[in-house]
């Protein structure tokens, strides 16, 4: 009969003699055999890489520069806005020296998000249609930019290709879009930010000089902020340098797309996570829902940025944020490093997805290999 491994068993040594012919040395081999299987099946995954890469190489589309005097789309994709915040997004673009054209539905209410699908995906579209848009900055993150993403026309945006930042719940975008068509986009503040010099400086230091190599060291004042806030502190788990195409973006959202045709492929990437308001058992859910996924053993890197109000909530007992991030960063053999100037705080500086970067641990930089825009 036939085993569950494909191997002939026999129930007894008669029934093996009489159903084929075997010699004694050919019997030991195949007896040596069964006995390692079940060895070789129990072996635990070899974590690092010990295969080439089959990840496609994807081909790039670079939007224009920005430019003083440009326009920039105002848009909601996602959770819903106030006057206020309009205000102080047109006073952030305003100061950049650009113009503002606000999205048709931008005022919209809808429950938690700025209207209906079928209203932010309107605004989207018409500002990578208009020619005299150059760059989409949505106002906030929030919470409804997953639901765009069956309805995107990838092909307008692919054929009008533009700047596209923010951060938070815009990740959706970002890996979608990056999928789909390629485009470079932009993983930083969102249009209602509170801009700090950091961030203003990196932001257009990518969005408006493109350099053919450009080091972003992380933010100072992020480090003096860690002597009272300790989650504020970089620190290396793994050492080393690593470079890859840069890919990721918030926590929840890049493990929201694991399995659906918008997911993430971060093998061999530079991959960056961040997350905001949330217990160290959610972090660990979505850090194992990517592992099981993909592998972080498959990333060239793993960035965690600063993870904002990230520890234990009422939890009786519960693990600390770096405890949670251990398990998942600890077995890996790349180079690994939390609290580097990238989430829902004032510094942080702006990631182009998918462009080659080198994660320098020892030096704490990143350092773009080539330009994000055209």
């Amino acid at each position: 009969m036939l085993s569950s491994r494909g191997l002939f068993l026999f129930d007894d040594a008669n029934s093996m003699s009489s159903s084929m012919k075997i010699s004694r040395r050919a019997f030991a081999a195949w007896l040596a055999a069964c006995a390692v299987l079940p060895a070789a099946e129990a072996a635990p995954r070899k974590r690092g890489r010990t295969r080439p890469s089959s990840r496609p190489m994807k081909q790039l589309i670079k939007p224009p520069r920005l430019r003083r005097g440009d326009t920039v789309g105002l848009i909601a994709p996602g959770g819903y806005t106030t006057e206020k915040s309009i205000a102080k997004a047109r006073a952030n673009i305003e100061s950049l020296g650009l113009k503002v054209r606000e999205g048709t539905f931008l005022r919209e209410v809808n429950g938690n998000y700025a209207g209906t699908v079928q209203q932010r995906l309107y605004d989207l579209h018409a500002m990578f249609a208009d020619p005299e848009v150059t760059m989409l900055w949505p106002i906030r993150g929030g919470s409804g930019c997953i639901s765009l993403l069956a309805h995107l026309d990838y092909e307008l945006i692919r054929k009008n290709p533009k700047i596209l930042l923010g951060y938070s719940d815009i990740t959706a975008l970002h890996l979608a879009i990056h999928k789909k068509t390629g485009l470079v986009s932009f993983h930083g503040p969102v249009a209602s930010s509170t801009l700090s010099d950091y961030a203003r400086e990196h932001m257009l230091a990518v969005l408006s000089d493109p350099q053919p190599e450009y080091t972003i060291p992380m933010a100072l004042e992020n480090s003096r902020r860690a002597l009272v806030e300790p989650h504020f502190g970089m620190r290396t788990v793994h050492r080393g340098c690593a470079t890859g195409p840069l890919m990721g973006g918030n926590l929840s959202l890049v493990s929201a797309l694991a399995g659906t045709p918008y997911a993430a492929d971060f093998r061999d990437c530079i991959l960056f996570l961040e997350e905001v308001n949330e217990a160290p058992y959610r972090i660990d859910r979505w850090m194992t829902q990517l592992d099981l996924s993909v592998g972080f053993d498959r990333a060239a890197a793993v960035m965690v940025g600063i993870c904002d109000h990230c520890g234990p909530e009422h939890e009786d007992s519960s693990l600390t944020l770096d405890e949670t991030l251990d398990i998942h960063l600890q077995p890996l053999s790349v180079p690994a490093v939390t609290g580097y100037s990238i989430g829902h705080i004032r510094n942080q500086f702006t990631i182009p997805m998918g462009i080659r970067a080198t994660l320098d641990t020892e030096r704490q930089t990143v350092t773009l290999l080539e330009t994000a825009v055209s």
